[in-house]
């Protein structure tokens, strides 16, 4: 018996040993190759690439089509499975092979029009034009390597069939791009919400400069538009595909600048995941050299810099959304009132195909105003009056994006950057640029629609009236932008222009911080003081709002000792979220308790998810701290208690307490923000479990929070708190001392799990560490880690 069990031992054993070999070896046989010699038609000489000991490729061809073509054959090496899943996103069909949990996502991007809007643009493209040329061979490369290389595995988890990749598909990306962009679609609904069930006065705190049109537009589907709002939320994220959030960059003259050169510095602010956003990749051919960061099917650096010049991204955050309310016609269904007459709306059919499951048909209207938004949802949940139709820059305008950052990619003069920016459309970006020949300057790169006087966007407007009419473009000279300025300075951070244009941007918070910093006379910056400053984590109106609350609270003597502590750690609190410190920790809960308890029974729970989800909560919070008369204090679910803003903050008092009690423990020194606020960053497959434990990265303790430089944003809420967005990278170039660029990545530069590069940066990272980035040639003196030879 005991040799019987000692033999079956050793069969168990083997099998699972086999098992784990066989596992090894089929995850082993998928990841790229970066060494030896391969073939890809096409071709016309040999490229070489490079790759760093961070797995990053620097491409050396003879000509800009092997450039481009090398290009797209070592991303898809590296990303395939992730643009398979940004097309699906961006064109409608993700069910098809994640099932019915994503067909609300699906009819959603097909109600946007941006499939029909990328393949009407795909066959617009002038075919002699370099930007065109260019991705034609990008593209040719990724389905070279789509058509031959091993299978990623998930495509082998989820039975995903070998499918090129055409212009189409690019497009498709550049739109859900500047969809990720847009804010009106997920805001609009609750401030008109707030409009027309609670009135003028609770709408005080929202924005107090702009006043809200005098006729609303009639039967508003209100909850229809949350809904759809909700949906376009959570849209990216059950994907496991990144939102585009916000940005800081600036650039600073040589007067500013140890080196007597320009510096730059920017960090995007975009969703986390696996893998992360961009693609990091150097580019050399004979006339040109980038070192670039790239999206998904994009061949166009969407951020990058040489020896000569460089630039980086914020949003512009500029309105480039209207909601229309339709008149219908009694009389004449199909019909919406339009300029005085009765129009009809187009209508086609659509077929979505869902994984299991039979497929489902989707009826699509267009008026005269753009897709009718509503049909995003499932016909039970539409009321049988008010179509909302969409507006929207991106489908209105010629927008040759790809030519815009192609020759963004060129451009190292004032005039060339200039012209470049000028051909943005949509999404609103701001451009911040510098060159080595002591030039910075920025551009608002969008194209502003002119309205009619005195209609504010932020609310759904009538589309039977003329303040839906838009009235023509402004010229790209009256957008915001500025060229050399006398400071010597210029800071991006989503802020509101100097120039009235209507949008949704961020609290002046982050660019007041660093504009003080930067203008300060007696410094002189290096490459680790901006990396610095990209650190900071100092946020003044989180201080201010927890000296208004700590003022409302009352008299803190009467407060049990314990508390009494933890307010005087408030009281002592200048912003900072380290992650040791405690108090952001009982500042962000108490926040939350008082939001909740003001304003979600006038809201409901869906209206108020939106409202904590729109990008100026906090100003609208520390109006409403501020002011003891707002009728937002008197809760509406107890009609015999007049509710005064003291009692309703001491309740919040009690339940933050009890709240990070049960969740941390009994001693707050327990409560640090580290362990409160992390990062995972998750993989499309990494959102149910057994999986998460296998392709996601995380989590991690990070410092930094909502609004401040060093921004790890979290949507509000109880703790503890998931980091979902922040930098998708760290640059700073200092055109005096190129050896000091610096970078970093999220995660790694691979998105093939199994990989070195999968995730070897995510700790550095997390914890504010740079490396080294390239600028230009590969240092004749810097042997590579691994070469690969491309040969026709």
């Amino acid at each position: 018996m005991r040799r019987f069990l000692r033999g079956s031992l050793w069969v168990v054993g083997g099998l699972v040993l086999g098992v784990a070999l066989a596992l090894w070896v089929n995850v082993r046989m998928r990841l790229p190759q970066r060494e030896g010699t391969l073939s890809l038609p096409g071709l016309q000489a040999e490229v070489s690439v490079r790759y760093d000991r961070w797995g990053v490729p620097h491409v050396r061809a003879a000509n800009e089509a092997d450039l481009y073509r090398a290009l797209g054959y070592v991303h898809a090496q590296d990303r395939w499975f992730q643009m398979e899943m940004l097309r699906r996103l961006a064109r409608g069909e993700l069910a098809e092979v994640l099932g019915p949990k994503l067909l609300p996502t699906d009819r959603l991007f097909r109600t946007l029009t941006v499939r029909q809007w990328a393949d009407t643009q795909a066959q617009r493209l002038n075919p002699t034009d370099p930007s065109t040329l260019a991705l034609q061979a990008y593209l040719d490369g990724v389905n070279h390597f789509v058509t031959t290389g091993p299978l990623p595995l998930e495509f082998q988890l989820l039975g995903l069939p070998r499918r090129p990749f055409a212009a189409a598909d690019t497009l498709s990306v550049a739109g859900y791009l500047a969809y990720s962009f847009a804010n009106a679609l997920r805001t609009e609904p609750v401030f008109t919400q707030i409009r027309d069930q609670l009135g003028p006065a609770y709408l005080s705190v929202i924005e107090p400069l702009a006043a809200p049109p005098a006729r609303m537009a009639p039967n508003v589907p209100l909850p229809a538009l949350t809904e759809l709002a909700q949906l376009g939320l959570d849209a990216a994220d059950a994907a496991g595909l990144p939102l585009l959030e916000g940005s800081n960059a600036w650039a600073i003259s040589g007067a500013r600048s140890r080196s007597g050169r320009p510096m730059l510095a920017g960090d995007p602010h975009i969703g986390f995941a696996v893998p992360s956003v961009w693609y990091e990749a150097g580019l050399e051919a004979p006339g040109f050299t980038l070192h670039g960061h790239f999206a998904a099917l994009i061949p166009m650096a969407l951020l990058g810099h040489n020896a000569q010049f460089g630039w980086s991204l914020t949003m512009f955050q500029n309105d480039d959304m209207d909601l229309i309310a339709e008149q219908t016609s009694p009389d004449h269904p199909g019909q919406v009132r339009h300029h005085g007459a009765w129009v009809a709306w187009r209508e086609r059919q659509e077929n979505i195909a869902v994984k299991g499951q039979e497929s489902v048909a989707l009826t699509l209207r267009h008026g005269p105003h753009g897709p009718i938004v509503n049909d995003a949802l499932p016909a039970h949940a539409l009321p049988a009056s008010t179509p909302i139709a969409l507006w929207w820059t991106l489908l209105e305008s010629d927008n040759p994006l790809l030519r815009a950052f192609y020759q963004l990619n060129r451009a190292d003069t004032l005039d060339k950057a200039r012209q470049a920016a000028s051909q943005i459309h949509a999404p609103g970006l701001n451009i911040v640029w510098a060159n080595a020949g002591g030039d910075i300057a920025y551009w608002s790169a969008a194209r502003l629609p002119i309205r009619p006087a005195g209609v504010n966007p932020h609310f759904v407007l009538d589309g039977s009236r003329p303040e839906a009419d838009k009235l023509g473009w402004l010229p790209f000279s009256a957008n915001p932008q500025q060229e050399n300025p006398s400071g010597g300075l210029i800071v991006s951070a989503n802020q509101a222009p100097m120039a009235p244009v209507p949008g949704y941007y961020a609290p002046p918070d982050r660019a007041r911080w660093l504009t003080q910093a930067l203008a300060d006379p007696d410094v002189r910056w290096d490459s680790a003081g901006l990396q610095r400053l990209q650190l900071a984590h100092t946020w003044d109106t989180a201080s201010d709002i927890a000296a208004a609350l700590r003022t409302a609270l009352g008299d803190p003597d009467a407060l049990p000792a314990g508390e009494q502590r933890l307010l005087a750690l408030l009281a002592r609190w200048d912003g900072r979220h380290g992650v040791n410190d405690v108090a952001p920790t009982l500042h962000h809960q108490w926040l939350y308790e008082v939001l909740r308890a003001a304003m979600s029974d006038e809201l409901g729970p869906a209206g108020f998810d939106l409202l904590l989800r729109t990008r100026n909560i906090e100003s609208i919070a520390l109006r409403l701290v501020l002011d003891p008369a707002s009728p937002w204090w008197d809760r509406r679910d107890t009609p015999q208690v007049q509710e005064t803003r003291s009692a309703i903050v001491q309740y919040a008092w009690r339940a933050a307490g009890a709240h990070l009690r049960r969740t941390f423990g009994d001693d707050p020194a327990t409560w640090r923000w580290g362990r409160a606020h992390t990062l995972t960053h998750v993989h499309p497959l990494g959102r149910q479990a057994p999986l998460d434990r296998v392709f996601n990265v995380g989590p991690l303790e990070v410092a930094g929070g909502r609004e401040v430089p060093h921004q790890h944003s979290f949507q509000i809420g109880s703790a503890p708190w998931r980091v979902t967005s922040g930098p998708s990278t760290r640059r700073v170039i200092d055109w005096g001392d190129l050896t000091q660029t610096l970078g970093s990545t999220p995660v790694g530069q691979s998105g093939a799990w199994g990989d070195t590069h999968y995730a070897d940066q995510a700790a550095a990272f997390a914890q504010g560490r740079g490396r080294s980035m390239g600028t230009g040639p590969w240092p004749a003196t810097t042997p590579p880690v691994h070469e690969l030879r491309l040969q026709p």
